[in-house]
């Protein structure tokens, strides 16, 4: 079982390193445009910042969810870019402040969620735990944006393997989220991970496999990289399939990145 308190303190180092690519920029960089068509840095921040909020009622207010969720969709399926776009309005400063002030509350909220409580989300309803990764795994997903924006090459380390973990437990929601019916056979994913050692994941004698770098996995599943601009092999149709689909984010099917964009 996943240690929630392990997970809260390396989403906290996690939100931490992003913060500190944003937070000595100059006004003129929060405005760089970021791969996100349409989103600048400040975009960036500002969803993380809502997104955080949403959480925040999920884990606090449960009882509140189905009324946020039909309040968003009556303005529109567009409402994850509202979002977004109402909060890039901000000042930086107080974008930021947002921000700070809402994950340290959201912290909170998912370490005194009673053990085995679900908590209703965009995606399945997850545990505090799950919740916990999503959160970790969306903020370094946009952080390399803004990373690339920037044109700063951040060192992948141990926190990836939560987010790899999660990439591969994900594999099914992808699927259905492209109204494809799911595998019956799970994969066999061995990865390399930033120490050198080999992170796995399924059945070690399944016949579909993938093998590559944690960092490039993880910048695949959360859409950030072409699997074609990664060292990812994969063995077997179902596999191939599964990279061109891959998605650890909730929300409609996404649009990905382009091959050689990165090259």
């Amino acid at each position: 079982m996943a240690d929630l308190a392990v997970i809260l303190g390396d989403l906290a180092d996690e939100s931490q390193v992003v913060d500190d690519l944003v937070a000595d920029l100059a006004p003129a960089d929060w405005a760089r445009p970021t791969p996100a068509p349409g989103w600048t840095v400040a975009h960036q921040i500002a969803h993380l910042a809502w997104t955080d909020e949403k959480a925040l009622i999920s884990a606090s207010r449960p009882e509140d969810w189905q009324a946020e969720v039909e309040n968003l969709l009556s303005v529109g399926e567009d409402y994850v870019d509202r979002g977004a776009v109402e909060g890039a309005e901000q000042s930086p400063g107080q974008l930021l402040a947002r921000w700070r002030t809402v994950r340290a509350e959201l912290a909170e909220a998912l370490a005194a969620v009673p053990a085995g409580q679900k908590l209703p989300w965009y995606g399945p309803p997850m545990s505090a735990a799950s919740m916990a990764t999503a959160r970790m795994m969306e903020t370094w997903a946009h952080g390399q944006d803004i990373a690339d924006a920037l044109g700063v090459t951040r060192e992948p380390g141990a926190r990836l393997w939560h987010i790899a973990r999660f990439g591969t437990r994900t594999r099914d929601f992808a699927y259905k989220l492209n109204s494809l019916a799911p595998p019956v056979e799970e994969f066999r994913v061995e990865l390399t991970a930033p120490d050198g050692t080999v992170w796995a994941f399924g059945p070690e004698g399944a016949e579909q496999r993938l093998t590559g770098s944690a960092l490039g996995f993880c910048l695949v599943v959360t859409q950030r990289r072409h699997p074609d601009d990664t060292d990812l092999v994969a063995t077997g149709d179902e596999v191939r399939e599964w990279l061109g689909i891959a998605q650890a984010f909730a929300g409609p099917p996404g649009s990905g990145r382009e091959a050689g964009q990165f090259a």
